[in-house]
This record gives C-alpha cells, structure tokens and sequence, in this order.
C-alpha cells in the first residue's frame, strides 16, 4: 500500500492534519505532506472531502491470478540461536495443509548464522526452505524482517502463509498483509482447507470467545492466517529428513531498518516458560494476595511445573504480567492444568480450556472454571492446595 496527495485536488484545508493519529502531515506550500510515521491507516483519506488523499493498494498480489499461487509457507520464527517452538506446530498444520492441497510445504527463515537451523525444519516437514541469512538481521525488527518477508512472498507466490501469533508474529504478519494488500486471520485455533474450492477454513474465537468464527478470503492470495502457540500439535519428526534449501540475498535496501538496537536482554517473560510447561498451577483473585502465590509456587516445584496467572491477579500486582493466561496473556495446553481460585472467566477460558487435564480448585460450586474441568475439588484452597503438596513430598520421599 500507498498513500498519495492529489495536489490539483489538495486545498490545503488542514482537515486531514487534525484527523491524522500519528501526526504524519504537515502543510508545505499550502499542499499536504506525508511523513514516514504514516502507518496507512485511512483515516485522513475517510476525512478529506476535496478527495485529494489516495491510498493505493497493492495489487500484484491482491488483484492477480488467484490460480497462479501455489504452495504453504510458513514463518519458521527463531532467536537466540534456537528455533521458536510455535514454528515447529505450524510445519505441523502446514504439512495437512500442503498434503491435502497436493502443494509442498516451504519455511521462511531469517537471521544471522541461521543456515544450520535448516536442518531441523526440514526433519519436521518442510519441503523448501528459503535462508535469509544477513548481519542486518541478527535481532528482529518490524521493517527489515517486513520488507524481506514481502519480497520472498511476491517472489515464490504462496497460497497459504502461516506465522505464529507470538509477540514477533503479530507485529510482522499484520505489516506483511497489509504491503501486499491481503486479508488475515489473526489468532487461529483451527485450520484446514475447503477441498472444492481450496480455501482456507481459519477458525478462531470471537466476542470474547463466545463464538468461533470461520473466515475466508476468497479473493486474494496469499490466504494469512497467525496461529496460537500450542493449540496446533508439531509435525512428525524425521531425522535425516532432507529439503531444497534456497538460500536469498535482498537488496541492501531491504535490510536497511530506520531503527537502531543498542541492546537486548531477557527479561522474567522469556524465563517463564509457560508456552513448554507440561504442568501449569494457576492462581486467580481467590489467592487474596501475593504472598500466598508461595503456596502455588510450592506446589509447582512438586510437579516439575510453572505458575500462572489470571488478568485478574495480575491486575492486582500480585505477580508479574509473564504469568498472565488468557486472552490477553500467553495461551497454553499443558498436560496438567491446576486452576486455584480461578472463577473461569470467558476470556481466562480461552487461554487454557485445550489443557489435556483441567483440575479446579475452588469453593463456590456455581464457578464457571468446573463447566470445563476435568476434576472439580469445591472447598478452600489454602487447605487443598497445602495438602496436596504435602502429599506429593511424602510420594518422592518414599
């Protein structure tokens, strides 16, 4: 996309100033300018009545051959030296996809020192993978990753991409569709595709998770959708599998990011690792406060397991954002999921409710969590939860 000012048409009204969120128009000469902090957002076009402000879409992707694409591609995210576990549930997903299509299975992996990672996506279904290996592209940024990620996909034509609806996913993907003028799904929990016609069924939760919603884009390719981490199961893994590895240059232009890291550190969120944890001890706002979060943390650490959170105890200051499940924290399917004073709220629900086993723990009966638990426990849980660790010690120590 792209934004231009008619300058016949411009009367230099200032309208288009005064509705512009971001501050990315100035008057020069009585005439419009656009700033690079236009993010293409619309809204000055929606307000300029001269019809003087033009956003052009791109077509060479929206507006072509829907027959001309063909193939799943998926973003194969990495950092750190390691591959991102969500990488590995979409070559999962990516491989039905590709099978029931009968298309191969690509993976877009960029970085530095990156070539050696290839291998492993190639063992866990991929097809193709095509390396952007550059010094540029050592840390994550949201324009050389997005410039890069849009020349591969008008170069190769995919029908399908996939990214992970990670913190990076969501940033990069969003930007992606929106350059080359495509809709996307954000936040599936289901994909498969629509054999009649190809389309890609993508499912996800909608008004606050009361309803799953099945969307379409019939009419421009690629068809994008983001994935949550761990709703999706990794593809099978094939040691010695073999791919075609592609190795791509862009123009140094494409590399180029107007934003300069001085430093990057990991912070509690990358050290709790709810997304890999088999079992998970949730508290909500039945804790009462943060000191009794021990109590979780005790019962944890018998398990072999994390400590989560609902909104609310976070909210609370109890315990850091890191740990927050639920719509707007982390989503996650732990073998075992232990809610403690969690009362079930929808929006909490949609974060854990594909855990293998839920136990509730909490004393109102009437709790919405029970509606999904496996094993429901009514009573209190500053009795419950201290028996039950004290339990497990006796069993490790006998």
């Amino acid at each position: 996309m792209s934004i231009k000012i008619d300058q016949d048409k411009c009367t230099g009204c200032g309208t288009c100033l005064e509705s512009c969120p971001y501050e990315a128009i100035t008057l020069e000469n009585g005439i419009a300018r656009v700033g690079e902090s236009c993010v293409l957002c619309g809204i000055c076009a929606d307000n300029c009545e001269a019809g003087a402000i033009i956003i052009e879409r791109a077509q060479d992707m929206a507006g072509e051959d829907l027959q001309s694409c063909r193939g799943v591609c998926i973003f194969a995210e990495q950092g750190y030296g390691k591959i991102h576990s969500v990488s590995y549930e979409l070559l999962g997903v990516g491989r039905q996809l590709a099978d029931d299509l009968g298309v191969e299975l690509a993976a877009v992996l960029l970085g530095h020192n990156v070539m050696d990672m290839a291998d492993e996506l190639a063992a866990y279904g991929a097809d193709k993978i095509y390396v952007i290996d550059q010094p540029e592209l050592t840390c994550y940024s949201d324009d050389a990753y997005g410039n890069v990620m849009v020349d591969v996909i008008r170069q190769y034509r995919p029908e399908i991409f996939l990214g992970g609806a990670t913190a990076i996913g969501r940033s990069l993907v969003p930007r992606v569709a929106t350059v080359l003028g495509v809709g996307l799904t954000a936040d599936c929990t289901a994909l498969s595709i629509r054999k009649e016609d190809r389309l890609l069924l993508q499912t996800r939760p909608a008004f606050g998770g009361n309803v799953m919603a099945t969307i379409v884009c019939p009419r421009s390719r690629p068809q994008m959708a983001t994935v949550r981490p761990r709703v999706m199961k990794k593809g099978n893994y094939t040691p010695g599998r073999r791919a075609e590895v592609i190795p791509v240059t862009p123009g140094p232009d494409r590399v180029r990011s107007r934003v300069r890291l001085v430093n990057s550190v990991k912070e509690e969120a990358d050290l709790v690792n709810l997304a890999e944890a088999d079992v998970i001890v949730t508290g909500g706002r039945g804790l009462k406060n943060a000191e009794n979060f021990a109590l979780l943390h005790d019962l944890a650490r018998q398990l072999g397991g994390a400590v989560g959170a609902t909104r609310a105890a976070v909210d609370e200051g109890w315990i850091s954002y890191a740990h927050q499940i639920g719509q707007t924290g982390k989503t996650v399917s732990p073998k075992l999921y232990i809610a403690c004073g969690v009362s079930g709220a929808v929006q909490h629900l949609v974060g854990m409710q594909s855990s293998e086993i839920i136990v509730a723990i909490n004393s109102d009966p009437g709790a919405p969590i029970f509606d999904v638990a496996t094993y429901g426990i009514v009573g209190d849980l500053f009795e419950i939860v201290p028996a039950l660790t004290k339990r497990l010690k006796e069993l490790s120590n006998s």
